[in-house]
């Protein structure tokens, strides 16, 4: 996890009687007289590490409302979101080892709709993709999918209510995709006219709405999930958690390793063996593994070609890579 040092947080500011008095007392190694040093985390301008320098204790601190995101009404109800549903998770045991989602420990609406959760001691899994492509120790990699697909597979499973899959919203999903990337001129009228007929051709297969609904994460990145020893795996950032098909998240994570080793290598196949690794690993959870493998597999490159969609629509893509991952997106929604 990067980290930029900013100062000490001032303690004439409302934060500081906060963290004091409404969170300090809920750790373990609670202060009088804390003093917080303040960390903005990966380079982020909303998410920030506070250090009691007494007791060394941490807390993250989020905040919704912000000069970038400035209305209050969307802030409080994105915080809303977030804080219940890492508690809901929370209740469903995703509690300590191996399968851990971050502790909510306070809400603040008025300061800038914060919230605060627990710090946790842990590799993000995109430093440790970086890692590897850098590197070449791929077991290391290889591991923490497995984890990983453990940490899903049990998010998912004990969410399930058996309710059949609403395709249509995927759908509607791309729509807004490919919408935004025809605002910015990244797409040709013929392209796009190809993937709206991609989507429909999906939109009629039997497979795509064969499985029930599950609570998904709803941005599975390598930037919302750390891990630590053995299996263990954290997961936050649970704003956009949804019921949805399990592949929603299984699809974006492979759209990212591929994304991921497509920008460092430039080759296209270059995060093959990895996705297939964590498909597989994702598939023993299943009483018929082969049976279950087939069925995800069968619906990942929709949403590995959606997620790569997705990552090209971002204005800090370069207009030429942003070109190649269209190719690739576009490539990986006609394996219909």
């Amino acid at each position: 996890m990067h980290k930029i040092y900013l100062g000490k947080l001032s303690e004439h500011d409302p934060l500081h009687a906060y963290l004091r008095h409404d969170i300090q007392p809920q750790m373990r190694d609670a202060s009088d007289r804390s003093q917080y040093r303040v960390f903005r985390l990966n380079g982020s301008h909303d998410v920030y590490l506070y250090e009691d320098r007494k007791t060394n204790t941490k807390v993250i601190g989020k905040f919704f409302l912000s000069s970038r995101k400035k209305d209050a009404g969307k802030a409080i109800s994105r915080l809303t979101r977030e804080f219940d549903n890492l508690r809901m998770m929370r209740a469903y045991g995703l509690i300590g080892y191996p399968h851990h989602v971050v502790r909510p420990l306070g809400r603040h609406d008025a300061m800038n709709a914060l919230l605060v959760t627990e710090y946790c001691e842990g590799d993000l899994l995109s430093d440790v993709i970086q890692t590897v492509i850098q590197s070449g120790d791929h077991g290391k990699l290889y591991h923490a999918l497995t984890a990983l697909a453990y940490f899903l597979v049990s998010f998912h499973n004990r969410t399930a209510i058996g309710v059949g899959v609403d395709f249509h919203q995927d759908c509607a999903y791309l729509d807004r995709l490919i919408h935004r990337l025809q605002e910015i001129r990244a797409l040709e009228k013929d392209e796009r006219g190809e993937l709206y007929r991609l989507r429909d051709q999906w939109r009629h297969q039997p497979r795509m709405w064969e499985d029930q609904q599950v609570l998904v994460h709803g941005d599975a990145t390598p930037d919302n999930f750390m891990v630590g020893d053995g299996l263990q795996v954290m997961g936050f950032d649970l704003e956009r958690a949804k019921r949805a098909d399990r592949v929603f998240d299984a699809g974006r994570i492979a759209g990212e390793l591929k994304h991921f080793f497509l920008r460092a290598t430039g080759k296209a196949d270059a995060a093959e063996p990895f996705i297939g690794h964590f498909l597989w690993e994702y598939a023993c959870h299943f009483p018929n593994r082969d049976r279950a493998f087939h069925s995800i597999t069968g619906r990942t490159p929709f949403y590995l070609g959606m997620t790569l969609l997705r990552i090209a629509r971002n204005q800090w893509i370069d207009p030429a890579y942003r070109r190649r991952l269209i190719h690739e997106a576009t490539a990986c929604l006609r394996a219909v």
